[in-house]
């Protein structure tokens, strides 16, 4: 349960019918949220925050974007879902220029990170079946140790995360888990039933893994030798999240299918998508995959006028240089109640001394501070601003973290 110490009347009540009335899925930071503008947020009692989590990564272009929800206000006053079963105004500029965005030839849009998962793990048994000819029901997929792709049963089934899989088998077959950023590991589970790769080019759930330099390069030499799909999960490591449009540019490197949501929805509507080449993409037939809301109106004129923000590189280029000057300031740190520093980009993975205390308890520090950052795996915090926040806004948070790190010491002494 929630810690209510400390918290008005007010967000005590909305808290309490949170827990009572919702499944407890999530374990959230003790404050209740009622509006955001860019890198802000403000709670039901007109206290401000700085947002250094952006809904892991779908707020990339802050809250409540104006070009992004005036296309939302647009849209909501002439049709909103139709369905596939029809044509619709917005879905075809929408996958062009997705297509464009990441120079290939089709795009399949779901809704959720996790659906264009499982859909881009149905493509390439599917590929690997009728193009590669891998015996029917023999197809593998290798993925990495400690990845994240998302919570529904199949891609559970290749979690190693036993907090999301306890009590949740019988688990789905067919993939093998190699070491992150091991090229050799992958090269030794490569068989003739391998159809694919999966793979985050930045693990961000584990902590803001960067992998090492030759990796993905490695990677994308192995597949295209062996004839196996590069699929790269960039959910949340794309659309400008590292400097770059997607984290794969860093490498110079181009998957075989891209896998994208989150920041896909400007932070208004749940989108995401597979997208990749005619001779993948154009395997799928009526009937064979599908969603009802998939490429709704909606969602396809909110992801096209977010797909024309990445267009100029201005966000990517903020991205690039205030992360510069987050990940230095962050790395003058190191000894001072932190103990390592990851990421590229305005994305973080801050490991906080153990002596100090867990990264929640830090976290908690923040949020007295006024920032709202998270942690994962005990002794990790993400810091994800919004593409948008100002370097003096940056500059704040750090403070913060700085005051927060001292007094976690100063109560050790």
């Amino acid at each position: 349960m929630t810690d209510r110490r400390g918290l008005s009347s007010t967000q005590q009540q909305a808290i309490e019918q949170t827990e009572t009335w919702g499944a407890h899925n999530y374990l959230p930071l003790p404050v209740v949220i009622e509006s955001g503008q860019g890198a802000w947020l403000t709670d039901i009692d007109g206290n401000r925050y700085l947002d250094f989590l952006s809904a892991y990564s779908a707020v990339n272009f802050g809250h409540c974007h104006p070009v992004l929800t005036q296309a939302a206000a647009d849209q909501l006053q002439k049709v909103t879902i139709t369905s596939r079963a029809v044509f619709s105004a917005t879905y075809g500029p929408f996958i062009q220029a997705l297509a464009e965005l990441c120079g290939k030839e089709m795009v399949l849009p779901m809704n959720t990170g996790v659906e264009a998962v499982e859909s881009a793990i149905k493509l390439a048994r599917k590929w690997g079946y009728e193009t590669k000819g891998v015996e029917e029901r023999h197809a593998n997929i290798i993925v990495m140790a400690n990845n994240f792709h998302g919570r529904t049963t199949t891609v559970i089934s290749f979690s190693n995360d036993e907090t999301a899989r306890r009590n949740f088998g019988p688990f789905t077959p067919g993939f093998r888990t190699v070491p992150y950023g091991d090229i050799h590991a992958i090269a030794d589970e490569i068989d003739a039933n391998t159809v694919a790769v999966l793979v985050e080019p930045i693990q961000g759930e584990a902590g803001v893994i960067v992998p090492p330099k030759r990796f993905l390069p490695a990677l994308r030499e192995l597949c295209t030798e062996r004839n196996v799909l590069f699929i790269a999960d960039e959910i949340q490591s794309g659309l400008g999240r590292t400097g770059t449009t997607f984290a794969c540019d860093h490498s110079g490197v181009v998957p075989d299918l891209y896998v994208l949501g989150k920041a896909l929805g400007g932070g208004i509507m749940p989108v995401s998508a597979v997208v990749g080449n005619r001779d993948i993409l154009g395997l799928l037939h009526p009937g064979q995959h599908g969603s009802t809301f998939g490429g709704n109106p909606l969602a396809a004129a909110v992801g096209l006028a977010a797909i024309e923000l990445l267009r100029t590189g201005e966000l990517q280029r903020r991205s690039a240089e205030l992360g510069e000057h987050l990940h230095t300031r962050l790395r003058g740190l190191i000894g001072h109640g932190v103990d390592a520093v990851r990421g590229k980009g305005l994305w973080a993975g801050v490991d906080i001394d153990p002596y100090l205390g867990s990264a929640r308890s830090i976290c908690y520090r923040l949020l007295a501070r006024g920032v709202i950052a998270k942690d994962t795996h005990t002794k990790t915090i993400r810091l994800a601003p919004p593409l948008v926040i100002e370097r003096d806004e940056l500059d704040q948070a750090i403070d913060a973290l700085v005051d927060a790190l001292a007094e976690a010491r100063a109560e050790k002494a």
